[in-house]
């Protein structure tokens, strides 16, 4: 028997300084059935405020960004919402940058070169109640 009440979407905020790379990321979200997008942001400032004002269930985070780190975003949003799901997908994969997000809350680490198309796993993964 079906239940007549549907699961609530999962809303995933993103956080990329790359308009290109963003709007790719949206496009996936976007077409993944369970998730929607909560927001997008290019800055640390705006990706904070974002993320406190929307709550969203999941963040997708660059670890560069022009005016700051998505570690700090992290830290900063990390104790507010400790269930938030949390991918960083970086240009700078290195193994000290990945203990410091992994260390910070983060669930993934992927490299923008070779694991962009996790993400839409990832995502679908997490959207499955």
């Amino acid at each position: 028997m079906e239940s007549a009440q549907q699961a609530a979407p999962l809303m995933v905020f993103l956080v990329e300084d790359s308009l290109a790379i963003r709007e790719r990321l949206a496009a996936t979200i976007r077409d993944i059935d369970g998730a929607e997008l909560a927001g997008e942001a290019g800055t640390v400032g705006k990706a904070i405020d974002g993320i406190r004002a929307t709550h969203p269930g999941a963040v997708i985070l660059d670890l560069q960004l022009k005016d700051g780190s998505g570690l700090e975003v992290l830290r900063a949003v990390q104790p507010a919402l400790p269930a938030l799901h949390v991918a960083v997908l970086t240009n700078y994969a290195t193994d000290q940058h990945r203990r410091a997000c992994m260390d910070a809350g983060a669930e993934f680490f992927l490299d923008k070169s070779s694991d962009f198309p996790r993400i839409r796993e990832i995502v679908q993964g997490w959207s499955v109640p």
